[in-house]
C-alpha cells in the first residue's frame, strides 16, 4: 500500500511539473519568439501610449471616429472581462427593438445619409468584443467622419481602404477593417480639433 500511494503522489508531481510548468512555459516562449506581437496581446501603441489591443474592440461613439459593433457586455460595452453576447434569438421582440433604435441612432449622426444601415452596425457578435468591421460598414461612416473632420469624403475612403483585410487565409470571414487601427491612423492624418459633443452611436443604445 505505502509503495502504491508513493507511486501516485510521484506520477502526480512529474505530471504536473510536465504539463502545469514545463509544457506553458516551452509554449509561450516558442510563441514569443514566433510570434512576439500577438504573444505579448496585440498591442497597439499611440506614440508612447498604449491605446489598446488589435484583438479587443473599443466604445467609441465621437461622430469624429469610425464607430465599431455594438456590445452586449456589461456593465459596459467592451468590457473585455467578461465577454458574452446577448442570447436573444432571430425572433425576440427585444432584438428588434434594439436593431430599430440603433438604425434610428446612426441615421440622427449623420441625417443626410441615406445608404442602407450595414447589419454589423447594428448587432451585436457572440463575443461583445469584436475588434473589427465590415468595409460596408466602415464605408458607411466614411462620409460622417470625413465632415466632422473636415477632409474630403475621397481621402477618407482611401484611408479605408489601405487599412482593408482579406478573408483570412483568403477563405474565411469576410474583407474587414480594425476600428483602431483605422482611428489611429485617422488621428495621424488629421489630428482631432477639441472634443465635438458626442452624437449617441447605436453603442449607447441598449
Amino acid at each position: 500500500m505505502k509503495r502504491n500511494v508513493l507511486s501516485a503522489v510521484l506520477s502526480v508531481l512529474v505530471l504536473t511539473l510536465l504539463t502545469g510548468v514545463l509544457y506553458p512555459l516551452a509554449v509561450t516562449g516558442v510563441a514569443a519568439l514566433a510570434f512576439p506581437g500577438r504573444a505579448s496581446g496585440s498591442i497597439l501603441r499611440d506614440g508612447g501610449r498604449v491605446a489598446g489591443s488589435a484583438l479587443i474592440g473599443q466604445p467609441f461613439s465621437d461622430p469624429r471616429y469610425f464607430w465599431g459593433r455594438p456590445s452586449a457586455t456589461s456593465p459596459f460595452p467592451d468590457n473585455a472581462a467578461l465577454s458574452t453576447g446577448s442570447n436573444l434569438g432571430p425572433n425576440n421582440p427585444a432584438l428588434a427593438a434594439q436593431v430599430k433604435a440603433r438604425i434610428d441612432a446612426l441615421r440622427r449622426a449623420d441625417p443626410g445619409n441615406t445608404s442602407p444601415v450595414p447589419v454589423d452596425l447594428v448587432t451585436a457578435s457572440a463575443s461583445g468584443l469584436d475588434p473589427d468591421i465590415s468595409l460596408a460598414a466602415a464605408y458607411y461612416q466614411a462620409p460622417r467622419v470625413a465632415k466632422a473632420r473636415g477632409l474630403s469624403l475621397s481621402s477618407v475612403e482611401d484611408l479605408v481602404a489601405s487599412h482593408a483585410e482579406d478573408r483570412t487565409f483568403g477563405i474565411l470571414g469576410e474583407p474587414r477593417v480594425n476600428v483602431l487601427e483605422l482611428n489611429l491612423a485617422l488621428d495621424r492624418r488629421a489630428p482631432p480639433a477639441p472634443a465635438a459633443p458626442k452624437a449617441g452611436g447605436p453603442r449607447d443604445v441598449p
